[in-house]
């Protein structure tokens, strides 16, 4: 099995969000933030990493509430307000020597599964000749995406809020289909942290339904 680590982007200035930091608002009993920690926890994937930023420390206390004791490795990027680059630079910078690949989760999608990260690490293990495995869902990209080592280096060379795609169009790329909207799913305005509350709330009510009808 290849060695796959996970990093969490979690260092955004949630501007649309207004003044309040989407990262650290309430979602189904969790900060939102610690939804996707909590699933890359839930896999395989180690070392577990979150890149912080803007209020860092605020961002770590929230996840370190949520998931006491959980062995997760906060880096701090101070040039996060450069933009999404800097991050995912800061998250592959922390890693061991020896990964084979990184899965690159966004702490503003609260809905991505441990079996997800789990198919893609599968899928790599068995074509590590790609440099890439990227989830899709009726014909869209989605994230998160596995990058294979061999393209650490050239992420290190990205700027502002470019984000690995680029690198992507010159590479093999293996693609992954699913049948879940949740993988182009984020929460950047308050509009969809309202919806996706009431999706988790109808979520938990047929749950309930189905433990008393079985």
């Amino acid at each position: 099995m290849k060695k796959v680590a996970a990093i969490v982007l979690a260092a955004g200035r949630s501007t649309r969000m207004g003044a309040v930091n989407k990262l650290t608002v309430p979602l189904a009993g969790r900060p939102l933030v610690a939804h996707a920690v909590a699933e890359a926890l839930a896999s395989t994937a180690r070392p577990v990493v979150v890149v912080t930023g803007h209020e860092a420390d605020a961002v770590a206390a929230a996840i370190t509430a949520a998931l006491p004791g959980q062995p997760v490795t906060f880096i701090h990027n101070a040039a996060y307000a450069t933009g999404l680059a800097s991050s995912l630079q800061a998250g592959i910078a922390a890693l061991p020597g020896d990964m084979d690949g990184a899965i690159i989760l966004l702490g503003d999608m609260p809905v991505i599964s441990a079996s997800l990260l789990g198919r893609l690490m599968d899928a790599f293990s068995k074509a590590p000749e790609h440099a890439a495995v990227v989830p899709t869902c009726g014909g869209r990209w989605g994230n998160p995406v596995l990058l294979a080592r061999r393209l650490f280096a050239p992420v290190m060379g990205l700027a502002g809020d470019e984000g690995a795609r680029r690198l992507l169009a010159r590479e093999a790329v293996l693609e992954i289909a699913v049948d879940d909207p949740g993988i182009v799913r984020d929460v950047d305005t308050p509009e969809a942290l309202a919806d996706m509350s009431r999706d988790f709330a109808d979520s938990a009510k047929q749950a309930v339904h189905i433990k008393n009808h079985t």
